[in-house]
């Protein structure tokens, strides 16, 4: 069932909270010791709160949005009394006793939490593997990376041990695990969903978002998680109801700009292209438009990094002084990048970055949306650390294999990455739609048309020999089956 159906069938008593939650643990139980998505679990108390909803449950009284579906949170995200450990040895112990606004809005809105999802250390990277709870699988192939930075979020979701997660990107993080675990993961325009507590609030590359297994459902937590708080002076004021479905896309006649690979700038694997290029029907078929453009992006990859190698040593500078040991090469690398930056070279990188909005904006008077790859190699062996070469083109460092979504970053538009297509070996593709700033109904929108047609998002991990004694000898059980 997806969450929606599910929140709206313990709202009208259909089912209870209690017999929802013990389904996902006794999944959790099974699945979660293969594929390690979901850390810092405290069911025993998840049950508890289960149980106190059932009790207080009255046709007549009022129930959240998101009543009684069991959820985890990115464990980069602080969250009261529970253990959060952003992937490092440093924090290992560390317990908030305060919640980021994007748990209190979902707790306030009647999730139930169960723990946290496993992230990179630090959220660094888009392979989730670190030294506090190891490596994430993928579900659907477990030799795989479940991609990151929320990686822990979009595999507990593949493998249906929630019905839905929030997670944040800055150069991928909601997307590219999205694409890689064949599940839904929406970067909203900086500001939609308002941060707190941050180090830097006024940054814009960073955000947070939702992740699910369907539009629907990503666009029900998107209203929980959007809307104004006065804590966050970049919070945008539009409230968050106004994009919960149902979502009636009015897609004759638009525009849509289709480019594999940003005109040629970026490297992307033909296994991913071949994938995708039968998907594009689903447009033409729904009255679109369809061409093969794309905007000039000159100068956004360079921006990305320098705006994201400040964004790092402002909030890790302090742990690179105190704790170099224990932070593994690449975060070290990227930090010291940003104290390598001149004044010269953040004011280039504003410039360049409003430049590009302008760009932006020219191309979208042009299209309606404009849809890519959302990751440019299918998932990976996940014993790696990253890949080093993409199409032939060797990468030089742990960001570059992921240029072409935190390019996108860099624009400021919101971008969803929607269950697309599957490779001859069954790993999933997502696809990227983008849409122009501050227009995530009409991205909402136009995926879900895109999803009715197309269907991936359907076709699930399949369990096959789940005994105790094939795990113990290390085989990995979840395989994809249409």
């Amino acid at each position: 069932m997806t969450a929606t159906e599910l929140t709206a069938s313990m709202r009208d008593g259909t089912l209870s909270a209690r017999e929802v939650l013990a389904a996902h643990i006794e999944r959790i139980e099974h699945i979660n010791p293969i594929i390690n998505a979901l850390v810092a679990l405290d069911l025993d108390k998840a049950m508890d709160q289960a149980i106190l909803l059932d009790k207080q449950w009255n046709k007549n009284t009022p129930k959240g949005p998101l009543y009684g579906l069991p959820t985890a949170h990115k464990d980069i995200l602080p969250t009261k009394g529970i253990r959060t450990t952003r992937g490092s040895t440093i924090f290992a112990n560390d317990i908030p006793t305060t919640d980021h606004i994007v748990v209190e809005r979902m707790k306030n809105a009647g999730a139930i939490t169960i723990g946290k999802t496993n992230v990179p250390e630090l959220g660094l990277g888009s392979h989730t593997f670190n030294d506090v709870y190891g490596l994430t699988r993928n579900p659907y192939n477990p030799t795989r990376s479940a991609g990151g930075s929320s990686g822990g979020a979009a595999a507990a979701l593949a493998a249906r041990l929630v019905p839905i997660a929030d997670g944040s990107d800055t150069g991928g993080s909601l997307r590219n695990p999205a694409s890689f675990c064949n599940v839904v993961g929406l970067r909203p325009t900086p500001g939609r969903v308002p941060s707190w507590p941050e180090t830097a609030a006024w940054g814009r590359l960073s955000v947070k978002g939702p992740m699910a297994r369907t539009v629907d459902d990503a666009g029900l937590l998107l209203s929980v998680l959007a809307g104004p708080d006065p804590r966050s002076p970049m919070a945008l004021d539009t409230p968050g109801h106004s994009f919960q479905g149902p979502y009636i896309a009015k897609l004759p006649g638009s525009r849509i700009a289709w480019s594999p690979d940003l005109n040629g700038t970026v490297p992307v694997e033909s296994d991913v292209i071949a994938a995708l290029a039968p998907t594009l029907d689903a447009f033409t078929n729904l009255g679109c438009t369809l061409a093969e453009a794309a905007p000039d992006l000159e100068g956004a990859a360079r921006t990305f990094e320098t705006l994201r190698a400040w964004q790092l040593e402002n909030a890790l500078g302090g742990l690179l002084d105190q704790h170099r040991d224990q932070l593994k090469p690449d975060a070290v690398w990227n930090i010291e990048q940003g104290r390598d930056l001149t004044g010269k070279d953040i004011g280039q990188a504003e410039i360049m970055q409003t430049r590009i909005h302008h760009r932006m904006r020219e191309f979208f008077e042009r299209y309606d949306f404009l849809i890519t790859p959302v990751s440019q190699v299918v998932p990976f062996d996940a014993e790696i650390t990253y890949p080093t070469e993409v199409n032939g083109q060797a990468m030089d460092n742990y960001l570059e294999w992921m240029r072409l979504p935190s390019i996108i970053s860099v624009t400021g538009c919101p971008a969803i990455s929607i269950p697309a297509a599957f490779t001859p070996s069954g790993l999933p593709v997502g696809l990227q739609i983008i849409a122009p700033p501050r227009a995530e109904k009409e991205l909402l929108q136009v995926a879900h048309a895109f999803e009715q047609a197309n269907r991936a998002g359907t076709l699930l991990p399949r369990e096959i020999g789940l005994g105790p004694e094939l795990t113990k000898v290390g085989a990995l059980g979840l395989r994809y089956d249409i």
